[in-house]
């Protein structure tokens, strides 16, 4: 900041002051002559401890700057958080709640999957359109589009580093990309129809991915080349998913049945028979949740000592379940949409369940009390897949509307939305392009079986 010459003036009088007080006469001498101050004139008492006035005034100034600044933070979390600081946030309460946070349209068909990154702060989503587009979370902006398949992209996913993704598409192949450079580095061929799932194995030296074919294939990173396929499955295979440590995958299909395979022997560990139509989505617990879901379903621990693994269902016939691998048995079945379930995944914390489904919502479900929590409309349109950030307060849904939408958690229980919609702790952070309405909430689920 440059001083006006009457400001220069000033302070060189103010420190000619401060010097001579303090008995500096050289420097004093010396100071009045290099400021071109007059050596024989007598300073004004005006500038009698004006510079340590200055300089104490400038540190109460910095330390109220500082208060303020940590106020307006406080501030800005506590309408982050929806709820004062006193109150400590844990990451397992949050949940995502309207308005979203973004609506984002961009893809010119339905979306088909969204995935977070789990390292930065960009969402992917894949689209029927053939192509997978790539956003900001945190400002809503749209980044890059990925190109290369020739029809629907079907599924996305990350390895744990986040630097590949893999795609699979209705044109049958699967794709690898460099998420650093945004290039595709192989294509997988093998499949004889649609592929419909694909997933990156917890190591990240293979992927496995399911087809239309009735087959789940899985393949090698380094060279892409096809080490194992599982068969058993009479319809087409809609998903796959590997376990938290790479030794099981689970398999659902149009035949109406899960199955989880032992991946290095192939063998079909169970198949799981309950649902009354097409099995649409599955979803490991993760082990953070296996302590809630014994105390609620009552299910043994194992001679082991190790409760679990267990599984989620959700099917077109409306409803989502819960099952016990080890024994093979449904521990519960939850009851409240009025279509198709389309996506379905344990909230990180382990206490909750989202949902989302062909009926415009998207559910979070109390699974230790058997009860639906909130129902948010979602979308405009069937919603049509959503993912939960692992450790943000985020929630992102995709939707046959073309668009996703992402919201954020609040403290406590709250409700979102989809389309690509992103749901978050704020309200809306000025881009938000649509609202959704809120849903009915809270009572017990009819019908919890």
């Amino acid at each position: 900041m440059v001083l006006s010459q009457r400001q220069r003036d000033e302070l060189n009088r103010a420190i000619a002051d401060y010097l001579r007080s303090n008995g500096y006469e050289e420097a004093y001498s010396v100071f009045k002559k290099e400021a071109e101050l007059d050596v024989n004139e007598e300073l004004d008492k005006k500038y009698a401890g004006l510079l340590e006035k200055k300089w104490t005034s400038v540190i109460r100034l910095q330390k109220k700057v500082m208060e303020l600044e940590s106020k307006l933070n406080e501030a800005k979390e506590e309408f982050t958080s929806g709820g004062p600081l006193g109150q400590k946030r844990d990451p397992k309460e949050w949940i995502p709640r309207p308005p979203e946070k973004y609506a984002l349209s961009g893809h010119r068909s339905p979306v088909t999957r969204v995935i977070f990154h789990p390292v930065f702060s960009v969402m992917v989503s894949a689209s029927e359109d053939a192509t997978i587009k790539v956003w900001d979370y945190e400002t809503g902006d749209f980044e890059r589009t990925l190109k290369g398949h020739t029809d629907s992209v079907q599924d996305i996913s990350f390895d744990h580093t986040g630097k590949l993704l893999a795609s699979c598409s209705a044109d049958m192949t699967i794709k690898l990309w460099d998420f650093q450079g945004f290039e595709c580095i192989r294509t997988m061929h093998g499949h004889d129809h649609n592929v419909s799932s694909v997933a990156i194995m917890p190591n990240g030296d293979h992927i496995v991915s399911a087809s239309r074919d009735k087959t789940i294939k899985m393949w090698e990173v380094q060279t892409g080349y096809c080490v194992k396929t599982f068969t058993g499955h009479r319809e087409w295979v809609r998903m796959v998913r590997p376990n938290q440590d790479g030794t099981l995958i689970a398999s659902c299909s149009n035949d109406q049945t899960v199955r989880v395979w032992v991946v290095a022997t192939k063998e079909c560990k169970a198949e799981l028979r309950e649902h009354e139509h097409v099995v649409e989505c599955i979803s490991w617990a993760p082990e953070s949740s296996y302590s809630t879901i014994s105390e609620a379903t009552g299910s043994e621990t194992k001679k082991s000592g190790k409760p679990g693994p267990f599984l989620l269902s959700g099917s077109r016939d409306k409803t989502i379940k819960m099952w016990d691998i080890s024994t093979g048995m449904c521990l519960m079945t939850l009851v409240g949409h009025d279509n198709w379930v389309r996506g379905v995944l344990f909230h990180s914390g382990g206490k909750f369940i989202l949902s989302c489904a062909d009926d415009k919502t998207l559910r979070v479900w109390d699974f230790k009390n058997k009860r639906c929590m909130k129902t948010l409309n979602a979308h405009e349109h069937f919603v049509t897949s959503l993912d939960f950030h692992k450790t943000a307060p985020y929630v992102v849904t995709g939707s046959v509307d073309q668009t996703e939408q992402q919201r954020t958690g609040r403290h406590k229980v709250k409700e979102h939305n989809s389309s690509l919609r992103g749901w978050e702790q704020k309200a809306d952070i000025g881009q938000a392009l649509e609202q959704a309405p809120q849903g009915s909430g809270g009572g017990p689920i009819p019908g919890v079986i």
